[in-house]
């Protein structure tokens, strides 16, 4: 059932649930929702100096992180809330939890509010698919997944449906994990091989990915792992203070990243001097710098998330929750007959100025 038409009047502001993203990743499927949205994220990196930019603004605490994460171009502006709790999850609670807004740079006003949990590890996924379609050997079949908490089946399928990977290699220090992965991914062609170790899932990878959880300096990857070719994506580093490649993984590499002075910050480069080498994806993406120069080469995509993810994500709800009719408007902002009298909204009735009136003599 469609709701309501989504913006009336220009001070009301489209409203997006978890419930109205799932609704609409059901209707276009998952392949399509991960393939549209990998070419929203492509068009935007395509246009890098369209958008000013800054790194995240983050504050931590003992247990995890709380962020905003700003950016803009000259007619959008938007940003998200997120968080990394990686204890959440023994209270009954997500890792990460998100929400966004897409604003009108000339007016202020904000057009759309919208969950970013669901959104998150969608556009986390497809950013993955876009940089290993620069950066992995083609034809790549195998992956290893090192992780396989919330993130990871939507991982999983972004480099099915986007890359073609018919095989993964699986592995969690969590059991249960790993047969929640393969549970939820029992319907799709891929082969699924739960592996008793990092060193067995990594084995012949074309691919290997990492996204653990655990706000710590761990070694997930060493370089003895490594094998020429092989193209790392790194996810779950992300935070100062949380990295998962052992520094001798970086200095094997060729190391690109999404905004180099937030990655120099929060990703794995964190380990690594101020003068350690990496080319900014965006580079490669308009081709002014090359990705994969050789089958041999060891590629690393050091992700830590970065705003203009967001955005297009931002942009992609906006659009197709718009073709489906999907959402409901959001009273967030004041609707007044004169905009310099925000006072109206408070000020009393009438009548109820009447009754005050005689008071208000007696006093003087």
């Amino acid at each position: 059932m469609k709701h309501p038409t989504l913006i009336q009047t220009p001070t009301q502001t489209q409203f997006l649930s978890v419930q109205d993203v799932a609704a609409l990743v059901s209707h276009a499927g998952i392949a399509a929702t991960l393939t549209r949205l990998a070419d929203y994220i492509l068009d935007d990196y395509r246009r890098w100096q369209d958008f000013d930019k800054c790194a995240r603004v983050a504050s931590h605490s003992p247990d995890g992180v709380i962020e905003l994460m700003p950016i803009a171009d000259a007619q959008t502006y938007a940003f998200k809330y997120v968080n990394g709790h990686p204890k959440n999850t023994r209270l009954g609670l997500p890792t990460v939890m998100a929400f966004g807004v897409l604003a009108d740079v000339a007016t202020g006003i904000p057009l759309l509010l919208s969950e970013l949990t669901l959104s998150t590890a969608l556009r986390t996924a497809a950013m993955s698919g876009v940089a290993a379609r620069a950066l992995a050997r083609p034809n790549s079949k195998t992956m290893a997944l090192i992780g396989n908490g919330a993130q990871a089946e939507f991982q999983a399928l972004a480099f099915h449906y986007l890359l073609g990977i018919e095989e993964i290699r699986l592995f969690d220090s969590d059991a249960l994990a790993t047969r929640k992965l393969m549970r939820n991914l029992q319907h799709t062609g891929l082969r699924l091989i739960a592996c008793s170790s990092i060193a067995q899932a990594v084995r012949g990878a074309d691919i290997v990915t990492t996204v653990t959880a655990d706000k710590s300096n761990a070694t997930i990857l060493s370089a003895d792992l490594i094998e020429p070719g092989m193209h790392i994506n790194g996810v779950g580093g992300d935070c100062p203070g949380k990295t998962e490649l052992h520094p001798d993984v970086l200095r094997a590499a060729s190391v690109f990243v999404q905004y180099e002075p937030q990655t120099r910050i929060e990703g794995d480069l964190q380990q690594m001097p101020a003068d350690f080498a990496v080319t900014e994806l965006w580079r490669v993406l308009r081709a002014e710098a090359p990705g994969r120069s050789s089958a041999a080469q060891i590629t690393l995509f050091d992700s830590v998330g970065f705003a203009l993810e967001d955005y297009s994500a931002l942009r992609y709800l906006r659009d197709v929750a718009f073709e489906l009719g999907l959402g409901q408007k959001l009273s967030l902002l004041p609707e007044l007959a004169n905009p310099k009298d925000l006072f109206s909204l408070i000020r009393p009735d009438a009548s109820a100025r009447a009754n005050a009136e005689p008071a208000l003599a007696w006093a003087a």
